[in-house]
């Protein structure tokens, strides 16, 4: 169910929690509005102040997007998910759509953590559980990646992020929505997407 934390204690580093400020362009005074409401930075002379080396709290972020999903809608999201990319740390071996695709489950777990430790240790490639994926199924013959994104990130912002790592190696790639399957906006566990190119 998008917004609704997997586990207690998970922190999103500050780098990524940017995205919500960058996602918005122009509209600073309505993303330092809806961070500072939810305790992620302060405002100081009109202007929010984070430490984009920081960490924050996952569902304090997850707040933040419920509020924007309720008042400004979905288009906002998948804009916020599109500024992923641009703000937080993924990995640097990504050579085409695939790769890509597949380094987004990756990039969460390296930007998240629990107990002060991340959840992708990039020493032994492990990724830790508490947070949910985003898969990486290539479909055998076609030009098609199948993504479940099992998480509590809403349903156009993970649209947006596949989205974005989609168009980096093939842009005239597009991201379809499973109507078939559940949703994350129905109260599912997760969002099927299909990336096509």
């Amino acid at each position: 169910m998008q917004f609704k934390i997997f586990e207690p204690g998970i922190e999103v580093n500050g780098q990524t929690v940017y995205s919500i400020i960058d996602g918005l362009g122009y509209f600073t005074n309505i993303s330092r509005r809806y961070l500072s409401q939810v305790g992620i930075g302060t405002v100081v002379d009109k202007k929010l102040v984070m430490d984009k080396d920081g960490w924050y709290s996952q569902e304090a972020w997850l707040n933040a997007f419920e509020n924007i999903a309720r008042q400004i809608g979905d288009r906002v999201l998948f804009n916020i998910g599109m500024s992923i990319p641009r703000n937080a740390e993924f990995p640097s071996w990504t050579t085409d759509i695939k790769s890509a695709i597949y380094a987004i489950d990756v990039a969460y777990h390296l930007n998240h953590r629990k107990n002060g430790e991340r959840l992708f240790d990039a020493r032994t490639n492990t990724i830790k559980e508490g947070i949910g994926h985003y898969g990486c199924e290539p479909v055998p013959g076609r030009n098609e990646i199948m993504s479940v994104c099992n998480n509590p990130y809403p349903c156009a912002f993970n649209r947006g992020i596949l989205t974005a790592m989609a168009r980096r190696f093939e842009p005239l790639s597009r991201v379809i929505h499973d109507d078939s399957k559940e949703c994350l906006k129905d109260g599912a566990d997760s969002c099927t997407f299909h990336v096509l190119w």
